[in-house]
């Protein structure tokens, strides 16, 4: 028998199990992988609650991330091997596939061989947090040597990969935390400058970093009323990536500054990139590339194991993590 996450309402973490299931065979273009890390998101969190793109089919399971072994192979998969050391690209939806469980199936394209410096943890941590900065700084902002660029919910594991990729870029990383307790640990994980938007006036510590201009970039995963200040703290031009809606109150928005500073605000997701063939390979090479030579490195904020699933949802959804939180499975 085989362990897997699964959810038969929305509710909160308390609605998770680890419930038995039979072994699952892969289909045509399908890889069966045995689990030893899997990654944790808030996109997991929305999903069981309700509140995602995608409604659960119930009984439901749930995940995007994992890294483990193949342990078999469907018809038709090509350029993987059953032993190799792997891990999971999220592209596709949770109600096709689930992949927290000791067990899983994923789809053959989403399957990644991970650069062997990395532990089953820290290959659980790669592709939904980097990608997600990917898409937003790179494939649609174009971030380049000299920008400036602003990063909301800075500690999260998509807003730590957000720094380093905008310092790849030669870029420079403005972190923004909601108060200044996390100030000395996004500035260890390499912000150049840390502004906490509880306790200072964005716009103007902004003006005052940049000289005036503002910020070429504004990467965000937050919405909500704090959107007007980074707003007025974009530079002429600006690229505002929204990539999530943390805050669901009513955004006001001055379409003044957003007309005369001819801004481009844009929403985001990762599957725009993962789900198209070209853009997925194009990413996939970017990261592993960054991972290779040490330039993009995953931040483990904290480790659950996985009969404390429903645990480790509590953590995510308290807020407190600098990185990313992952669940590790017997036989690691």
């Amino acid at each position: 028998m085989n362990r897997v996450v699964r959810f038969h309402q929305t509710g909160g973490p308390e609605v998770l199990h680890l419930e038995e299931a039979p072994l699952p065979e892969p289909g045509p273009g399908e890889v069966l992988i045995r689990t030893r890390a899997l990654g944790l998101n808030r996109a997991e969190s929305m999903f069981r609650l309700g509140q995602y793109g995608t409604d659960p089919v119930f009984p439901s399971g749930i995940g995007y991330e994992a890294a483990g072994v193949v342990e078999a192979l469907g018809d038709g998969v090509r350029g993987l091997s059953v032993g190799e050391a792997v891990s999971v690209v999220p592209s596709f939806t949770m109600t096709d596939y689930g992949v927290h469980g000791e067990a899983v199936l994923a789809p053959a394209h989403a399957v990644v061989a991970h650069p062997e410096r990395l532990s089953f943890e820290e290959a659980a941590s790669v592709w939904m947090q980097f990608i997600t900065a990917y898409g937003g700084l790179v494939d649609l902002a174009g971030v380049r040597p000299g920008d400036t660029v602003l990063i909301s919910a800075a500690s999260s594991s998509v807003g730590l990969a957000a720094i380093q990729i905008a310092h790849k870029a030669g870029a420079r990383a403005i972190a923004l935390t909601r108060t200044g307790a996390k100030r000395q640990q996004l500035l260890d994980a390499g912000a150049d400058e840390v502004i906490a938007t509880a306790e200072e006036d964005v716009p103007a510590r902004v003006r005052e970093l940049t000289d005036g201009q503002g910020a070429r970039i504004i990467f965000d995963p937050v919405g909500g009323t704090a959107l007007a200040d980074l707003v007025t703290a974009a530079a002429h031009e600006a690229h505002v990536v929204l990539y999530g809606v943390l805050d669901r109150t009513p955004t006001p928005l001055n379409v003044g500054e957003v007309l005369f500073k001819h801004l481009t605000i844009r929403g985001f997701e990762l599957f725009e990139i993962t789900t198209d063939d070209r853009r997925r390979a194009e990413a996939v090479a970017f990261v592993a590339d960054g991972l290779a030579k040490g330039e993009l490195t995953p931040t483990i904020d904290k480790t659950f194991p996985l009969e404390d699933i429903a645990e480790a949802h509590r953590y995510l959804e308290a807020g407190g993590q600098v990185g990313k939180i992952v669940v590790t499975v017997p036989g690691t």
